[in-house]
């Protein structure tokens, strides 16, 4: 079970929170201001943390940096108001992952905690290095090989790559995409061609016939899978 820690000076917010997070089936604290955020940090350990950026005692700016010292794999999802747009770019700068602004929506709220525990796991401990068929990647010399030839690779094209790795098997939406690797949120979200139009030039590049792929497949109407066979 995810854990999750909100930290919200509102009584309404948070509560309000709490039982949303627990009837989705996740395990969930929460603080009232940012002394007993970084008390129960210690203790409890989440996943994520929802975090207001304006909190009494201790802010939500020294939180976000008392997480990133002690739990670097520990997501935070930025709470911040529609006027606060110098604090939204402070908090991202300092290490969140993320903000929804408020008033939000619950289902806004819900998919981009969906979207970063989905990622539990996978990012604290990415791949460096991806083979499958004669393709050979190094994602930390944003390398690629197919055969003995240099792929010609784009900075996104590696990072698509490396979450669809992440995520071998499994159905990636095309919003998903464009949250994680774009960094749209709901509200500023453009056309999925985006996302279509990156996988065309991919499989241009990758796959042994790219009007039949088998690398990078179509999932109609919802995104793409990858699961090639012999990955390494």
């Amino acid at each position: 079970m995810h854990k999750i820690l909100i930290v919200e000076d509102e009584e309404t917010i948070r509560e309000g929170l709490v039982d949303l997070l627990e009837i989705e089936g996740y395990g969930v604290d929460s603080a009232s201001d940012g002394e007993i955020a970084m008390e129960k940090l210690k203790a409890y350990r989440p996943d994520l943390v929802i975090l207001d950026l304006m909190l009494p005692k201790s802010s939500g700016f020294e939180v976000c940096r008392f997480i990133r010292k002690h739990w670097p794999d520990c997501f935070v999802l930025m709470l911040t108001a529609k006027n606060e747009e110098m604090s939204k770019i402070a908090g991202l700068e300092m290490g969140a992952d993320d903000y929804v602004t408020k008033p939000f929506s619950v289902s806004e709220l819900m998919a981009r905690v969906k979207s970063m525990l989905r990622r539990v796991g996978q990012d604290k401990a990415p791949q460096d290095t991806l083979a499958f068929g004669d393709v050979r990647l190094d994602f930390k010399k944003y390398l690629g090989m197919k055969g003995d030839r240099i792929l010609d690779l784009s900075a996104k094209e590696f990072q698509i790559l490396r979450y669809l790795s992440q995520r071998r098997g499994e159905v990636v939406t095309r919003e998903d995409l464009l949250q994680t690797i774009w960094g749209y949120s709901l509200e500023n979200m453009p056309t999925t061609r985006t996302v279509d139009n990156q996988i065309v030039k991919l499989r241009q590049k990758l796959e042994p016939d790219a009007q039949n792929p088998t690398y990078i497949k179509s999932v109609r109407g919802v995104g793409y899978k990858f699961d090639p066979p012999g990955t390494v």
